[in-house]
């Protein structure tokens, strides 16, 4: 079998009659397999070399790596295979936007015509650039307050309108769409289409999220795409992306769908959704369940009704259970007797005060009609005074002549004094 007339050593541009076996012809052409048997016996060749690259993929399959390894200066990138064996001996703590030299061998499988480096070890360097970067935005970020919980806004229970950024004609986009509508058939969306990777990515999604931020009839913004290795993704870490979604007044929900190494958009979206699917279950409420949830709180609703009810009419039932309810007119006739005892009791106790009353009145009128001067004019004596009305108490007081008024029992009279009477007449 004819081999490549190549140089073995990797990076080394074959000549051009090197490129398929020699004997091929458009009559004759070579077999597929023959060609993917000389591309591999060429580059079985080649020896194992060292290489410096920062990690963009890393998925564990099997207890095997498939990983890929980005240039530090360009965008150049290889695929990187480990087996377990060889990731026994390597630093387990390798993953993505770690900057690395490794030892790989070129390896072509026949089968699938698959071109990949087969690594026999790695070690770290430092931290790729990117994701040293991206670490420096996301510590000042976080100093600035952007990824505080309390600063970020809730979700409305039943939007009217959902903005929609995501690529056109996605997978995300039907994602988020057929979710929604098997969860809320009458959900109405405002979709923007945009770049979500490479050069547009950034302003296309800016510009979208401007004119759904807008629109007042917009009440929440859900930004999809359907995953990605973080090469692909740097766009929703960009620093401008990230402030305006920070500034933006309709809440912001970041559904990337990358689980591993999740971008800056999501620190700082108001709601971080695994995959557009997660974005739309969380976004909706499902209708049968809140028609479930609306059913339950009824069924609770009347059944406290019903026990209120039945609570209030078995007081009732206590309550005209009671002899003062059963037969009102008992308390009545039972205090009618007290108030008749207590009435003849009153009379009592009036008539003896009134009798007490009439003996003292009478004993007083007989002690006021013993001292009173008319019972001793009654007996015949009288009251001799003077002009003015002076009594007179010794006979000196009325000398001859004196003009005296002389009270009796019954009248009075006016008399003379004749001068003062000696005793023995």
């Amino acid at each position: 079998m004819t081999v490549f007339e190549a140089a073995s050593v990797p990076g080394e541009v074959p000549p051009a009659d090197a490129v398929a076996p020699k004997d091929s012809t458009a009559d004759a052409p070579t077999s597929v397999a023959r060609l993917n048997t000389t591309i591999r016996d060429f580059v079985a060749r080649w020896n194992t070399v060292w290489v410096e690259g920062e990690i963009t993929s890393w998925n564990l399959r099997a207890g095997n790596v498939f990983a890929r390894l980005k240039d530090t200066r360009s965008d150049a990138q290889i695929s990187l295979r480990i087996w377990s064996s060889v990731r026994a001996r390597i630093p387990s703590d390798l993953g993505i936007g770690d900057h690395v030299v490794a030892a790989v061998k070129a390896d072509y499988f026949v089968k699938a015509g698959d071109f990949s480096f087969t690594v026999s070890a790695m070690k770290h360097v430092g931290l790729g650039d990117q994701l040293e970067r991206l670490e420096k935005l996301r510590f000042q970020l976080r100093q600035e307050g952007l990824f505080d919980p309390a600063r970020k806004k809730p979700l409305p229970f039943l939007p009217h309108v959902i903005g929609l950024i995501t690529g056109e004609r996605s997978d995300a986009e039907k994602d988020v769409h057929r979710n929604a509508e098997l969860r809320w058939p009458a959900v109405r969306f405002r979709t923007e289409c945009a770049a979500v990777q490479g050069d547009r990515c950034v302003p296309d999604t800016l510009a979208a999220l401007r004119r759904l931020d807008a629109d007042p009839e917009v009440d929440v913004i859900i930004i999809a795409r359907g995953g990605g290795d973080p090469q692909t993704l740097l766009g929703f870490s960009d620093e401008r992306l990230v402030r305006a979604v920070a500034a933006a007044s309709t809440p912001v929900v970041s559904a990337i769908g990358h689980e591993n190494d999740h971008p800056l958009l999501d620190d700082v979206a108001d709601l971080r959704a695994s995959t557009p699917t997660d974005a739309a279950k969380r976004v909706v409420p499902d209708v049968g369940e809140q028609r479930s949830l609306i059913a339950q709180l009824s069924a609770r609703a009347t059944s406290r009704v019903m026990q209120r009810v039945s609570h209030d009419i078995a007081q009732l039932e206590q309550l005209r259970s009671r002899p003062v309810l059963r037969s009102p007119a008992h308390i009545v006739d039972g205090r009618a007797q007290e108030l008749l005892l207590l009435a003849a009791r009153g009379r009592d106790a009036v008539t003896r005060q009134l009798d007490d009353a009439g003996r003292r009145t009478g004993e007083l009128r007989a002690s006021l009609r013993a001292l009173s001067p008319a019972a001793t004019l009654a007996r015949g004596y009288a009251i001799a005074h003077r002009e003015g009305g002076v009594i007179l108490r010794d006979a000196a007081e009325a000398p001859a002549g004196t003009e005296l008024t002389l009270t009796l029992d019954r009248g009075s009279v006016a008399a003379r004094s004749e001068g003062e009477v000696p005793e023995d007449a």
